[in-house]
């Protein structure tokens, strides 16, 4: 069958929106589409779903790639919640993720310690015990986030967190440490964050809380599967785009790359802004505009014993070595001046329900160097590194090397490898495009570039490119 749509003949292979990246933004603007009825076809190129947060097997054992935490926990009464609203576009239930919340984290600095939990007055405690001349500021500007709209899609200037955090609190270390779990969950930008991004970070981590799947993130990604594959949605693997094609400055389809062209009325990109460029063979940034440079190595470790049972009962612990908190690219192939270790495990499962003991060590990286080694050095290099990173972690939290069952890590590089991001940049570039339109008429950037962080974030990333590009005609 061929209709004709514009210059451009219909055929069966039509679809109204093409979807470029089956990861969570992804999934969830193709749920929200197909719901209504529209034609959908989402591509990944891979085998498995999920993105920068999927699953891999190793040895027997099923393994989160980026879950530590899901953000944004609050109980479903809590209707104007992002997870509760998420819930509700999706067409789901609050139950059907299984969260368990955390048992409670830790930010640790040389010299304090603030605990923080699900319940925003454990914070607030801690801060007036330690920082008390700063109680009175860190509470005005909690009500200044709480009234700031950080998801308006008009928020597209550049704005300091570091300078507004500053009109509000006076002590650099308590600034330098409420930063750390932020930037280390959210920010593409080097030593400070953009102050809306900030807020969607606060309010999801400090305001809100962690939470995890009882059964990992396969739980969150098998969820939007069926949903999309119920509402009609055409769901595609080991597709891979290598070009979008263009018509009078249009995009009006994409070329895969078996070489079958695929008409489509608009395109929704999850593959980053930059990465999105390199399929269109033009430039849509502004002048200035660049990768990420952020990347990360992460360890695995499978134990023999519970952590827990040596009394050691944090969900998350961010530390940093010194008063100054630097998040940047690391000189080194690894930085092990801040971190994060997260014990899977401790959150409130119940008895009988946790998780295999597991340990998950985040460390800043630098892509250059993990990506100019050979496959001899790059060997040598990820057992030298995994050493001082456990020996580092070990200072912290009772790590036992006979504990240790099973260790798995990934560089920058795997990130390259299995997502596409440039540099291996997690957090995509630091500059995101709010609106998600771009300069192309009828394609559109979702999830990492488009900018709302997160698991939760980045379904609604998806949702809301749907609903404002797609849905609202």
């Amino acid at each position: 069958m061929r209709v004709r749509w514009g210059n451009v003949l219909k055929q069966n292979n039509y679809y109204d929106v093409v979807i470029i990246g089956a990861g969570m933004s992804g999934l969830a603007a193709g749920i929200r589409l197909a719901y209504y009825d529209k034609k959908v076809l989402i591509c990944e190129q891979h085998g498995v779903l999920g993105g920068l947060n999927s699953y891999y097997q190793r040895a027997g054992r099923l393994l989160d790639v980026g879950l530590h935490a899901m953000t944004n926990y609050v109980s479903k009464k809590e209707r104007l919640a992002p997870l509760n609203k998420l819930v509700r576009q999706l067409k789901l239930k609050w139950e059907d993720f299984c969260l368990v919340p955390q048992n409670h984290s830790v930010i640790h600095f040389p010299d304090s310690k603030l605990t923080f939990s699900n319940d925003p007055e454990l914070l607030m405690e801690e801060i007036q015990k330690k920082f008390p001349s700063q109680i009175d500021g860190y509470n005005r500007l909690v009500k200044y986030i709480y009234n700031y709209d950080a998801f308006s899609l008009g928020n597209s200037s550049y704005r300091s967190a570091r300078k507004v955090m500053s009109e509000f609190i006076d002590e650099p270390l308590l600034i330098e440490m409420l930063l750390c779990p932020l930037m280390y969950y959210g920010s593409a930008w080097e030593n400070d964050m953009d102050f809306s991004q900030f807020c969607i970070m606060f309010r999801s981590i400090y305001l809100e809380g962690f939470a995890r799947p009882i059964d990992g993130v396969t739980r969150i990604i098998d969820l939007l599967k069926e949903k999309y594959l119920a509402c009609n949605g055409d769901l595609r693997f080991g597709c891979e785009i290598k070009k979008i094609m263009l018509k009078n400055d249009e995009a009006v389809g994409v070329k895969l790359g078996n070489g079958q062209e695929i008409i489509c009325g608009k395109i929704i990109s999850s593959a980053g802004l930059h990465e999105t460029e390199k399929l269109l063979g033009r430039k849509i940034t502004k002048e200035g505009t660049l990768p990420g440079e952020l990347a990360f190595f992460e360890v695995i470790l499978c134990l023999k014993n519970y952590l827990s049972d040596d009394d050691y009962k944090s969900t998350i612990m961010f530390y940093n070595n010194s008063k100054k908190f630097k998040y940047r690219k690391s000189d080194d192939f690894v930085s092990l001046d801040s971190g994060v270790i997260c014990s899977p495990d401790n959150f409130e499962y119940g008895d009988g329900k946790r998780t295999q003991p597991i340990l998950r060590l985040t460390n800043i990286a630098n892509y250059e160097k993990w990506n100019k080694c050979s496959r001899e050095d790059y060997k040598k290099k990820k057992d030298e590194w995994l050493d001082r990173i456990i020996d580092n972690a070990a200072s912290m939290v009772p790590i036992k090397k006979e504990n240790i069952d099973f260790v798995d890590m990934f560089t920058p590089t795997t990130v390259r490898k299995f997502t596409g991001h440039i540099n291996g940049a997690v957090y995509g570039s630091p500059h995101k495009i709010k609106d998600g339109a771009t300069s192309v008429k009828n394609l559109y950037i979702c999830g990492t570039d488009q900018g709302f962080l997160g698991i939760v974030g980045s379904m609604l990333s998806g949702v809301s490119m749907a609903n404002v590009h797609c849905l609202q005609e």
